[in-house]
């Protein structure tokens, strides 16, 4: 690592700080829980292996811990088992329970078969029936119940409460971040040469927790970063307040991060080993998805490529080179409907497409000389519809060879010819919705407010939504896509007065759905607004 790369590395932390010396953590206690860990009956050792092209397009060596080829295709089966093994006669005889929508229950079905305990899994109605099918196939006494996370570990708080099961929790339990320690474990003992840093996805923080625990107490001088989505970051959101908060809302794309609150203990933990945190955009994380599968041939899925995800950026940021750096591939338990949302947002997350919204004259030739502009580029995406005898607005897509730095200087360029150029790259409701929805504009249409609103993808949610609504205010615009979770995002246009926008947002917060008001974004504006 270069002295100017360690410095910027140094002051990036937000976890280490003041607070470390007052934390009463025993990392020595961690570590022997760690190397005395009960996992490799059910879970296997995961190869650690280098990611060659990225490692030479990036000039630094990345080594992937493939924690997807464990035999629940994720981590959790570590923390869960050692949990369950450590376990009492009279305990297992009670049988097991748990809350979760994905990674944990498989883990914790998977455990149950082994140990011949019985498992008792509590998941959303929600849940996709990959993730229903596969705590199946490992045994696993299948409870559909709410639909959210924490309306199915209420009900499950029931049955363990009515049964006398034993709750065996995610992320919060000693027991379960040790079995997660065990990744470090066998990253120190697979690569005992130069190793710089370990990148570590995070939602409720028991990985994390367990792996920077035994790195320092075993090898402290390796940095270790967790890496969190932009819109779930609970642990980096905690380490810079000193104290667990709540977040108001997570995103639905890493799902299996979507976290609103850190665990107690692993913040405890993570205050006084991490040494940096860093979170990704939804472009990022779909790039990184990219990246793993060029190198492996396999796919992550989203929370799973977080680690790789957080070490590019941190490159890009500190400008290292020459450094060895290893990041968990913790899971690969992806949905196959997702793959198309996933490759359509890796090239924006790699910098290799600009999305443009121009705005140029409606006369013929109009299209020639833009293209000219544009130069010998790959165009990805041209959405046009005419708005009116003066102007005409498009929504391009442009492939780009250098990254920002093209992308920039084509807007320069662009601008310099004349044109009205508006850079919607990072705009989230452009690259969902618009993009699709360009030349929707109805000029009769008065006093409309938009609102993105988060779906939970079942049964009679749209009737509901409307329903609770009333027919108070008509729905001028409705656009929707789901991406293979457990939310469909929707887009719906409304005519509402002036006088009544306080009434109405009122009525949104009454329902109870995620929502984001986008009446002034711009993208709105130029393409579907009335005028």
């Amino acid at each position: 690592m270069t002295k100017e790369a360690k410095a910027a590395f140094n002051t990036s932390s937000t976890a280490r700080g003041s607070s470390a010396s007052e934390s009463s953590v025993d990392l020595e206690d961690y570590r022997r829980r760690i190397e005395s860990a009960h996992v490799y009956d059910a879970a296997i050792k995961t190869p650690l292996v280098p990611a060659a092209q990225l490692s030479a397009r990036l000039g630094n060596t990345i080594l992937l811990k493939r924690e997807d080829c464990q035999p629940v295709h994720s981590f959790k089966l570590r923390g869960g088992y050692n949990k369950m093994a450590l376990m009492d006669a009279k305990s297992r005889a009670q049988g097991v329970i748990c809350a979760s929508a994905g990674n944990h229950a498989q883990g914790v079905a998977l455990g149950g078969q082994r140990l011949g305990v019985r498992a008792v899994i509590v998941m959303p109605q929600t849940t996709p029936a990959i993730k229903v099918r596969a705590v199946e196939g490992f045994g696993g006494e299948i409870v559909l119940a709410g639909n959210n996370y924490d309306e199915a570990a209420a009900r499950a708080a029931e049955i363990q409460e009515r049964d006398g099961l034993v709750y065996i929790p995610p992320y919060d339990d000693p027991d379960v971040i040790a079995g997660q320690g065990t990744i470090a474990r066998e990253i120190l003992d697979q690569h005992p040469d130069k190793l710089d840093a370990v990148f570590v996805c995070v939602g409720g923080g028991g990985m994390l927790a367990g792996v920077a625990a035994y790195i320092k107490a075993v090898r402290p001088a390796i940095q270790v970063i967790g890496v969190e989505p932009e819109d779930a970051a609970s642990m980096g959101a905690a380490l810079n307040a000193d104290e667990r908060v709540i977040l108001d809302r997570v995103g639905p794309f890493a799902d299996g991060v979507a976290v609103k609150q850190a665990g107690a203990l692993p913040f405890a933990i993570c205050r006084q080993t991490v040494d940096a945190m860093l979170t990704v955009s939804t472009d990022e994380l779909c790039a990184a998805i990219r990246d793993i599968y060029e190198d492996t041939r396999a796919l992550a899925e989203p929370a799973g490529a977080l680690g790789v995800a957080g070490a590019k950026v941190w490159i890009e940021r500190t400008g290292a080179r020459d450094t060895t750096l290893a990041a968990i591939v913790s899971g690969a338990n992806v949905n196959f409907d997702r793959l198309s949302y996933i490759a359509e947002r890796a090239e924006i997350g790699e910098h290799r497409e600009a999305l443009l919204a121009v705005t140029i004259p409606e006369q013929p030739g109009a299209f020639q000389r833009f293209c000219h502009a544009i130069g010998d580029r790959s165009i990805s995406e041209f959405n046009y519809r005419y708005a009116d005898a003066q102007r005409a607005q498009i929504f391009v897509g442009v492939k780009l060879a250098h990254g920002i730095s093209e992308r920039e200087e084509l807007i320069q360029r662009l601008t310099g010819d004349g044109y009205d150029v508006l850079d919607m790259s990072g705009d989230e409701m452009a690259k969902i919705h618009v993009r699709h929805m360009v030349g929707g504009r109805a000029p009769g249409v008065g006093h409309e407010i938009l609102f993105r609103v988060q779906f939970p993808e079942r049964p009679g949610a749209l009737r509901k939504f409307l329903d609770q609504l009333g027919d108070r205010w008509n729905i001028s615009l409705f656009h929707y896509r789901n991406h293979g979770h457990a939310h469909g995002l929707v887009l719906i246009g409304m005519q509402v007065a002036p006088e009544q926008h306080a009434d109405c947002r009122a009525a949104l917060d009454a329902i109870g759905y995620d929502y984001v008001e986008e009446t002034d974004n711009p993208g709105y504006q130029r393409f579907l607004h009335g005028e």
